[in-house]
């Protein structure tokens, strides 16, 4: 099996991958350290790894996955890809930006695809046809507009809106005005980046992930493919790729 470790700032999602490519296990995990590391590989057949991470990774953690790894991977902007990377300043591009794009380049190779990432911030990235990284932009998430429209007025509340509730064309109440306002208009915002995308390039699909997907979904269902662990499936198209180079 291969260990994929995205580590985030405030959890760490976990997969074990067959060889098919198809997920075994998957944790989250709220802390996540050398003991975890430990156990992992004393309860499961690993022999690959790989970790991503957006936060300082502790070296007991590093040591504990090369140590038991036949092959490890410390993702970072120097890792080797199966695609080509032609962002501007491959040092500052997020780690999960990348391994989505590896994924969703796995998913439809040598097409045109738009990730949609719905995290903490919701990203729009793009790969050509020629299994290139192209670039994308960085927008506040669902919750971010939520907190910001309560902080920065003075009667305005703070607003937690469902999954699947039912969203006004327009509210009524100051709650479901600020709750259709945010929702509707990210909705709103992913079509103009495929209507916008589609006058350029006919042809491509969308793919979407993150944790915040299923309030886009619930507007646009058939238009999105949804891959919940598309960064965690790039990780292991990516440890695969410099596994097979280290033969």
């Amino acid at each position: 099996m291969n260990l994929c470790i995205d580590q985030g700032n405030s959890r760490t999602k976990v997969a074990l991958f067959r060889e098919d490519g198809r997920i075994a296990k998957h944790f989250i995990y709220k802390h996540f350290a050398s003991a975890e590391v430990e156990q992992l590989f004393q309860l499961y057949p690993i022999e690959d790894s790989i970790i991503s991470s957006v936060v300082n990774i502790e070296p007991a953690v590093v040591n504990a996955l090369s140590k038991h790894s036949r092959h490890f991977v410390l993702f970072d902007h120097n890792t080797p890809l199966p695609i080509q990377n032609n962002y501007g300043t491959p040092a500052t591009l997020g780690q999960d930006r990348l391994a989505a794009a590896v994924g969703a380049n796995a998913i439809y190779p040598k097409e045109n695809v738009l990730i949609i990432d719905a995290g903490s911030a919701i990203t729009y990235d793009f790969v050509s046809e020629d299994n290139s990284f192209v670039g994308g932009n960085i927008a506040p998430g669902i919750k971010m507009r939520f907190t910001i429209l309560h902080r920065m007025t003075k009667k305005l509340p703070l607003v937690e809106a469902e999954e699947n509730e039912l969203l006004p064309l327009f509210g009524r109440n100051t709650r479901d005005a600020i709750a259709a306002g945010v929702i509707r208009g990210i909705i709103f915002e992913v079509k103009g980046y495929m209507r916008d995308l589609q006058e350029q390039i006919p042809h491509y699909k969308t793919i979407i992930t993150g944790g915040n997907a299923p309030f886009i979904l619930h507007g646009m269902r058939d238009e999105l493919r949804f891959e919940r662990h598309l960064v965690l499936m790039g990780l292991n198209q990516i440890l695969l790729y410099n596994s097979k180079q280290t033969v």
